[in-house]
């Protein structure tokens, strides 16, 4: 437990000055009682160790008043509707080639954005970017503004392998939380194959692959597909490009591109997805009206000043209380 204003707690060194005083008061109460009964005056009846409840919950009333006056804060279990998207982007040579206007890569930054600006505040959005290796961009998250500005600081890099993409975007599903690393144009590192976990243990959370579709790099896009089908995982692929193509122009040499949508639409298939075209781009917002959110309970620190101050009021009105039916007086 921590604390906003931890000098507040000094306060807690008057509850001991407050027990000596009404000890006192006590003290001094039972020498007047026995003076008089030495004159011969007949004390009364005593209210006995019942006279001393109502004092004992006004002093633990003031004790938790002044803990809840420094402000505490606890690591506190909360459940809450969430779902995981992490958006998948194709950043290969091809994703330059201007069959889309002004090019594949622009058009796909486009639908990406329109999708994160239409999503609730209980989606967590992440981005992944891949070419012959993929690396997490950004952690799930539910700042909208930061995943836009990872999706801004993408441009066009090297080859195509969408199964390194894909194991890019499973990893950040299943370390969502944990640090990573970050896209940058320095040469990444091969991406790990996720941890084994229990099937169907990510059912809340989607891939969105915005890719022109040509793999050209191992490992199987196929084949980790299926391993995001075991974990739960749904695909849904958004093909970036035409039928028809275009050609580019790379180190010197003209390269046909064009949009591999049977490879997109095996992918989706497998994990129980949808394949879309990103001409269409309203049809993406079909993918969260499918996205299935789960309870979670995850941790997390917040302010308790609240529970502490609504006990203290409740145990000053309970000392009250007696207070005032037992001796019609407050103490």
């Amino acid at each position: 437990m921590s604390f906003v204003w931890p000098g507040m707690l000094l306060l807690l060194l008057l509850i001991p000055a407050f027990i000596l005083l009404y000890l006192r008061i006590q003290q001094r109460r039972r020498r007047m009682v026995a003076n008089y009964e030495s004159l011969g005056f007949a004390a009364g009846s005593t209210p006995g160790t019942r006279r001393h409840i109502p004092p004992i919950l006004f002093l633990a009333g003031l004790g938790i008043l002044i803990f809840a006056m420094a402000r505490p804060q606890a690591v506190v279990s909360l459940p809450r509707i969430e779902g995981t998207v992490i958006l998948a982007f194709d950043v290969s040579g091809s994703m330059a080639a201007d069959d889309m206007q002004p090019n594949r890569m622009e058009a796909a930054k486009v639908a990406a954005q329109d999708f994160v600006l239409r999503q609730p505040p209980t989606v967590l959005l992440g981005v992944v970017a891949f070419s012959d290796s993929g690396i997490a961009v950004q952690q799930p998250t539910n700042a909208q503004e930061d995943v836009l500005g990872a999706i801004n600081r993408l441009s066009p890099q090297r080859g195509t392998s969408l199964g390194n993409g894909l194991l890019a975007a499973i990893n950040t599903i299943v370390t969502s939380g944990e640090e990573t690393n970050y896209y940058s144009n320095l040469t990444p590192m091969p991406t790990a194959v996720p941890t084994p976990m229990p099937q169907g243990t990510f059912t809340s959370a989607v891939i969105v692959l915005l890719t022109d579709g040509e793999n050209n790099e191992e490992p199987d896009p196929l084949t980790i597909a299926q391993a995001a089908t075991d974990l739960g995982i749904r695909i849904y692929t958004v093909g970036i490009g035409s039928a028809a193509g275009a050609v580019l122009n790379i180190e010197g040499f003209n390269i046909h591109s064009r949009l591999d949508e049977p490879m997109l639409q095996q992918l989706s298939l497998m994990t129980g997805g949808t394949y879309y075209n990103a001409e269409s781009q309203e049809d993406l917002i079909n993918i969260y009206d499918n996205l299935d959110p789960q309870l979670v309970i995850k941790p997390e620190e917040m302010e308790i000043t609240p529970l502490f101050a609504g006990m203290s009021i409740f145990i000053l009105l309970i000392g009250g209380a007696c207070s005032l039916l037992w001796f019609g007086r407050l103490p």
